[in-house]
């Protein structure tokens, strides 16, 4: 049930209306006269784009604008502000400029948070460049300059040149922010000492467009310069008191012009080497309040631009102060409790929508204040307050508080401050008026590099314990549109800090890199101890998923983001997690408190792709740390992304969203992880040595069971780590597939909690899998598996973890290392093809029918006996030998417009599988 109410103070009447929603996102829908329950699929969702909102953050591709413009122009950090008049400007938070500046058409919506944004599963996102005509354009330079104005090197100037990706360094100009007032933006920055505000416009004169900047400086103790345009081949040049003129064309028939609005004032056009029309801003103990006006048009209509500079007046708005709330409408929600049915349930909080503005919500990460009330950030750029977070959910109230993000997927509330990081940095969130909606979007920090590359994604940010910050920035994948060279099987070169984890300074003002080598990490910090870790993505470089407890100065294998050249050692991780376990995780998060049980204490790691929740066991008691996972069995109606403790009930929230391939087909959604207070029954403990594995439990434990060494299944194998996608797996001796290890005994400690399994032949392997069919005191059956990683194998102290009495005379007993499967036959079918299809995972890349929404690999109806056309314009027939290579080497033939996307199924496999899997495929030819 979500009920919507429309709170309009000059109308004095409350609206209100209640529709039935299902228990994820996007199955309600309203117009304030009726009840309709219904499904994603018909929600009505407004544009992306937003009336009355002055810009959306984006990155640019202004490469291809003509010969008069710079060739190099390229942003992955603007605003692109909405000026009126069909006029628009690309803002560069990085280096202070007007990208470009043109008339026509907005920017067409392109990018991955954009093409989702009503298609949910879209992933066939752009480059965004212009649609519009280009007026004026600069290019990879600083906007400002100290005491002289930009000529840029003449020599190589017009060559195409890579962006260094950084902002430019912060003595000679700083990005502050942007104070959003009703539909105007006004920009913050600092020119060395300089104090500058900027508000651009446009303006109309005859039948002419030209764009206003209007200027507010302090403190300018130094003369700078602004870099207002550049323009290229330029016929010749004028200066003609405040107005200064570049001409076009053999006949110097089109005019790009810079003048100074009013009479008088003391700010001066001038021109630079031909090429760059600049504005000087000299020396004074006083404000400035001047605007600049330039215009690119035929030069017949010179004397109308000159008449209106004279007559023309911009005021710049009283913005400190804070401007009107752009959204005063609440959303009302009511939750769904899950029943008590285990210790660990899942309820739901019901997300906005519909809403009355049809904005999607596409939760991506929630925050609390100290007071229970919490914060989210969406994907498309959005944060929203709510209130009402009690045990029932019966009364949850949603409302906007900020919005022009950036493909933002962290939020963070530090001393009930809001800081969101996106592609445009860590943003503070400042409520000058106390309205309830943000008027002030500081610029925390910008010292991180960002690239455009779609891939390069603000992928985390955690709040560490001593005011600082860590991010985690996603690898330059090239599974996309590029703007930077390839480098690496599967990357692009992207900034110097893609694939890698930095550390940001309490102030926002520098940064430092604490480990690299990574593919897309994301991370988990414990708030009062400082404990870093850190997931990455299986893919090229990255055989399966592993879990890292993160140190200053780690390498973690992924060649192309290494960015150092001393050959480091890789660092190993406190575990690796299958394929079908975990293909794509996400961020970790601690229980801290008293308050969710078993859990108490406990790591908890997301996964995207399953999608849920595992607990992690570590085992420091060796000399190398190593660590296990089991699964928190509830349900995860949609992907599982970033979640935090809620500071007053104790309880995990978890937000999440679905886009690139879950097993989930919801689309998001909010939960709360919560602790019923019934029994729990899983792992709590785990240690692995020369005499087997020690697994701990929450509950008391069948004896019968636990001392029949039947009921458990011990499997090994390693990985390889190569450019390619993914892993098979290999047995010990390096020939592909699984080892089956003999449980040699296994005992119950005193405390009826812990199991000693017996194991002959420990040792050092990468991935271990125990699976166990036990019962605990109570009778409740326990059937799962505990998969884990053995760093160092050393002898146990049995006696501590509670067993006397083992026989370790059972080590010595040769007892056979089996090859995974040889002693099953497996009967070749199609039914036992469907069964790997689902246990391997496969059906979260590939539909068994026509689907292609939110899938990464082709649909298999028809697939059999199909001509498939491949990236390198090759073409093959899917039968019987294209099938099994497609399992065996997935990255040898791509299929056109597809990725390289899977893992190799080498060892995992057998050829009665691969056979069962290819009469599944024949079975559904229609």
């Amino acid at each position: 049930m979500l009920i919507l109410r429309y709170c309009r103070k000059h109308l004095g009447t409350v609206w209100m209306c209640i529709l039935t929603l299902g228990s994820v996102f996007l199955t309600g829908y309203t117009d304030n006269k009726t009840v309709v329950a219904n499904y994603k699929d018909s929600l009505e969702l407004g544009s992306f784009i937003e009336d009355g909102f002055p810009y959306i953050s984006t990155s640019v591709d202004a490469r291809k604008l003509g010969p008069a413009y710079p060739q190099d122009n390229m942003a992955a950090r603007t605003l692109a502000l909405q000026l009126g008049n069909d006029t628009y400007v690309c803002f560069d938070t990085d280096l202070l400029r007007w990208s470009v500046a043109w008339t026509g058409k907005y920017l067409p919506m392109v990018l991955m948070a954009q093409v989702s944004y009503k298609d949910f599963f879209n992933k066939n996102n752009k480059i965004a460049s212009l649609t519009g005509e280009a007026k004026i354009a600069t290019g990879v330079y600083p906007g400002w300059t100290l005491e002289k104005p930009f000529s840029g090197d003449l020599s190589n100037i017009n060559e195409t040149k890579q962006p260094t990706w950084a902002p430019m360094p912060a003595e000679q100009g700083r990005w502050k922010g942007v104070y959003v007032y009703g539909n105007e933006a006004v920009l913050t920055y600092t020119v060395g000492s300089a104090d500058v505000a900027e508000l651009p416009g446009s303006t109309k004169f005859e039948d002419q467009t030209a764009f206003t900047r209007a200027f507010q400086f302090e403190n300018t103790t130094k003369e700078i310069f602004l870099t207002a345009a550049e323009v290229r081949q330029a016929t010749g040049s004028e200066v003609k008191g405040k107005i200064a003129y570049l001409y076009h064309g053999a006949n110097k028939d089109t005019v790009t012009a810079v003048g100074i609005l009013g009479k008088g004032g003391s700010l001066q056009p001038e021109i630079t080497g031909n090429q760059f029309l600049t504005v000087r801003v000299p020396v004074s103990q006083k404000a400035i309040n001047e605007t600049v006006v330039i215009w690119k048009g035929p030069a017949r209509l010179k004397k109308a631009f000159e008449n209106y500079c004279k007559k023309g007046k911009v005021t710049i708005p009283d913005y400190k102060k804070g401007g009107p709330a752009l959204w005063k409408e609440t959303v009302f929600t009511k939750g769904k409790l899950s029943p008590d049915t285990a210790a660990f349930v899942t309820d739901q909080l019901t997300l906005p929508l519909p809403n009355p503005w049809k904005r999607n919500v596409r939760v991506a990460d929630v925050g609390f204040f100290k007071d229970g009330r919490a914060s989210v950030v969406t994907f498309e750029g959005d944060v929203w307050m709510i209130e009402g977070i009690d045990k029932n959910l019966q009364n949850l109230k949603w409302t906007r508080f900020a919005s022009g993000f950036h493909e933002p997927m962290s939020i963070e509330i530090v001393n009930d401050r809001v800081y969101v990081f996106g592609r445009e940095g860590i943003v503070k969130l400042h409520d000058l008026n106390k309205d309830g909606v943000a008027d002030f979007y500081e610029n925390f920090s910008n010292v991180m590099e960002q690239s455009a590359e779609s891939r390069e994604w603000a992928a985390d940010m955690v709040a560490a314990p001593d005011g600082s910050f860590y991010i985690a920035k996603g690898g330059s994948l090239d599974n996309g549109p590029g703007m930077t060279a390839k480098t690496g099987k599967g990357f692009r070169s992207g900034s110097t800090q893609n694939g890698a984890i930095l550390k940001i300074s309490r102030n926002g003002l520098k940064s430092e890199v604490i480990a690299t080598g990574l593919r897309g990490p994301y991370l988990g910090i414990h708030p009062e101890k400082g404990i870093l870790t850190a997931s990455d993505q299986q893919g090229n470089f990255v055989p399966s998923t592993p879990i890292y407890l993160i140190k200053k100065g780690d390498y973690y294998g992924v060649q192309p983001t290494a960015h150092r050249s001393d050959n480091p050692e890789v660092a190993p991780p406190l575990t690796w997690i299958p394929h079908r376990v975990d293909r794509s995780s996400i961020s970790q998060a601690w229980i801290t408190g008293n308050k969710m049980g078993p859990l108490n204490g406990s790591l908890i790691h997301f996964s995207f792709g399953r999608p849920g929740l595992f607990r992690v066991l570590i085992d420091s008691s060796s000399n190398v740390t190593q660590g296990g996972v089991s699964v928190i069995h509830a349900d995860y109606p949609a992907p599982t992304s970033k979640g935090i403790v809620n500071p007053v009930d104790g309880q995990l929230y978890v937000a999440g969203f679905n886009l690139w391939g879950s097993t989930s087909t919801g689309i998001s959604a909010l939960l709360r992880l919560r602790s019923t207070g019934k029994p729990s029954y899983l792992p709590n403990q785990f240690k692995a040595g020369k005499q087997g594995v020690i697994l701990g439990f929450d509950a008391e434990l069948d004896p019968k069971m636990a001392a029949d060494a039947a009921n458990f299944a011990v499997k090994r194998w390693n990985y390889q780590r190569t450019e390619e996608y993914g892993s098979g797996h290999f047995k010990m001796d390096g020939t592909s597939g699984e080892e089956t290890l003999t449980a040699a005994a296994s005992y119950l400690s005193a405390d009826r909690k812990k199991i000693l399994i017996l194991v002959p032949g420990m040792a050092e392997v990468m991935q271990m899998e125990v699976s166990y069919k036990l019962a605990a005191a109570d009778g409740k059956k326990m059937n799962d598996s505990f998969c884990f990683t053995v760093n160092k194998a050393e002898n146990m102290d049995l006696t501590s973890y509670g067993f006397g009495n083992v026989d370790l005379a059972l080590l010595d007993v040769k007892m056979p290392v089996i090859a995974e499967k040889e002693d099953k036959k497996v009967m070749v079918s199609a039914e036992h093809g469907r069964e790997i299809f689902q246990k391997m995972a496969c059906a979260g890349c590939h539909s068994e029918g026509l689907k292609t929404d939110g899938m990464y690999g082709p649909p298999f109806q028809n697939l059999y006996g199909s001509k498939r056309v491949f990236e390198d314009g090759t073409s093959a027939v899917a039968d019987e030998k294209y099938i099994k290579e497609s399992i065996l080497k997935p990255g040898v033939k791509i299929v056109k417009g597809y990725n390289e996307e899977m893992p190799s199924f080498v060892g995992i496999l057998t050829e009665p599988d691969i056979e069962s899997v290819t009469l599944f495929i024949k079975s559904l030819k229609k």
